[in-house]
């Protein structure tokens, strides 16, 4: 009887001996049972830049388009020097075009304008729209690929359509009606359209209170929408309501990680990076931080000369330098929390800019709490280390410092936006140093004069 072996397809850990062996058959299977995404972040990083290119030229045109889509920049870049022009034509041109703007914005300009000059020039014009409009705006992130429907059609003419044009839109869960002018009028599901009869007109089953956005408006205000109102589509209109292109959830995502990536950045006073910290030289990283640590520095300079005012007062008590560090790292931390949650409100639209007076008595309340609460703390101990006018010193300081730190914080986030920056650039490093200051200069002067009151 002979006994027939049962053959396991390759996997991951096997690809090494695949690549050593040229067994293209081999890898090709692989290929085939690994996602785009998983491609892209698991398998392309580790390996050389032949067997890269290798890979991606085992891949049908489709799916590497798709797997490049999904590459870090810096990959994406060297991809583009090791590949033929007919390669990178094809690489390109497979991509929707909301994609092959977003790569092509992101690359080095000799390579973009390289790129756009192998293109049909149909598809040249196309993409030198989308990269025209603001950096951060809906026209920016948006498709022109989708497919609309008239009004006066039937609903057999409309699923025919649909039908006809499904390889054009990069959805067609939803399907938005236009004018012959192309001038936005509303939207219908394909669901309710495939359940309408046949025989009846469009404008008797779509809906007239269509979400928006105009094609100059920030792409973070698209995420909003999308997120608030559980849209899949939001249509993206120009100064006339003329439908000029479509944003879909997977467009808004990539947003909300790349904004929130920067958002983190900036809180930890850090340049915004344009592609992920494994992939950035150390020469970068030095530029993103030491702008940064040079503006803190000087700031804290002005620490040290705040206390060399008050040497004095520190002469006479030097138990008061013990109490230093606590008081004005509770100041700071206070800010820092302050700061932290009116940025991310203003940022998920939970508050806006206006309710900044509303907020601020609320902060205010909360502040004067926490202050008068870490106050009784240092109280007694001040009390038991440095006497009554030490404990009194201390526990004033507290009071003030904390609510000093916590307005501070909280306003800082409202007088960005007011000038239309970008609110985390209220940072924790720079809040936290900023009410280092203030803390120093009130901690002492309060110190200086409880210390004469008591005749010291």
């Amino acid at each position: 009887m002979t006994e027939t072996a049962t053959l396991e397809r390759p996997g991951l850990a096997d690809l090494p001996a695949l690549l050593v062996e040229q067994d293209w058959e081999c890898i090709q299977a692989l290929l085939a049972d690994l996602a785009e995404p998983d491609i892209a972040h698991a398998l392309l990083p580790g390996l050389a830049r032949a067997e890269r290119v290798r890979l991606m030229q085992l891949l049908p045109p489709e799916r590497a388009s798709s797997v490049y889509a999904y590459l870090d920049t810096g990959l994406q870049t060297e991809l583009l020097e090791d590949l033929t022009d007919e390669e990178k034509t094809r690489l390109i041109g497979e991509l929707s075009y909301d994609d092959a703007a977003a790569i092509l914005d992101e690359l080095p300009d000799e390579h973009t304008d390289s790129l756009m000059e192998m293109l049909p020039e149909a598809d040249q014009q196309v993409l030198k729209a989308l990269l025209a409009f603001p950096e951060h705006s809906a026209g920016r992130l948006m498709t022109p690929e989708f497919v609309a429907l008239s009004p006066a059609w039937t609903v057999r003419e409309a699923l025919d359509h649909v039908r006809e044009q499904a390889h054009v839109g990069e959805t067609l869960n939803t399907l938005f009606i236009t004018d012959d002018a192309g001038r936005l009028l509303g939207w219908i599901s394909l669901q309710d359209l495939l359940l309408s009869r046949p025989r009846t007109r469009v404008e008797q089953h779509y809906h007239r209170d269509v979400i928006r956005i105009h094609t100059q408006e920030d792409r973070e205000e698209a995420a909003r929408l999308i997120g608030h109102y559980d849209l899949q589509a939001l249509p993206v209109v120009d100064e006339d309501n003329i439908l000029a292109g479509i944003i879909t959830v997977d467009d808004v995502m990539d947003v909300v990680e790349k904004e929130d990536t920067e958002d983190f950045h900036k809180m930890g006073s850090v340049g915004v990076l344009n592609l992920s910290v494994k992939d950035a030289t150390a020469g970068m990283l030095y530029r993103k931080r030491i702008g940064w640590l040079v503006i803190l520095v000087v700031v804290n300079i002005m620490s040290g000369a705040a206390i060399a005012f008050f040497e004095a007062a520190i002469e006479k008590v030097v138990a008061l330098v013990f109490f230093l560090p606590m008081v004005i790292a509770s100041g700071g931390n206070a800010g820092a929390q302050a700061s932290t949650l009116m940025v991310r409100a203003l940022a998920t639209g939970d508050v806006q800019a206006r309710d900044w007076f509303r907020l601020w008595g609320k902060e205010l309340v909360v502040a004067l709490g926490l202050g008068t609460t870490l106050g009784l703390a240092v109280w007694l101990i001040g009390l038991w280390l440095g006497g009554t006018e030490v404990a009194i010193a201390i526990a004033i300081s507290m009071v003030l410092v904390v609510i000093t730190g916590s307005m501070f914080g909280m306003v800082l986030p409202f007088i960005l936006a007011r000038f239309r920056l970008d609110p985390a650039t209220a940072s924790a490093p720079l809040v936290t140093s900023v009410v280092d200051v203030a803390g120093i200069v009130m901690y002492f002067a309060v110190a200086t004069l409880v210390l004469r009151m008591a005749g010291m």
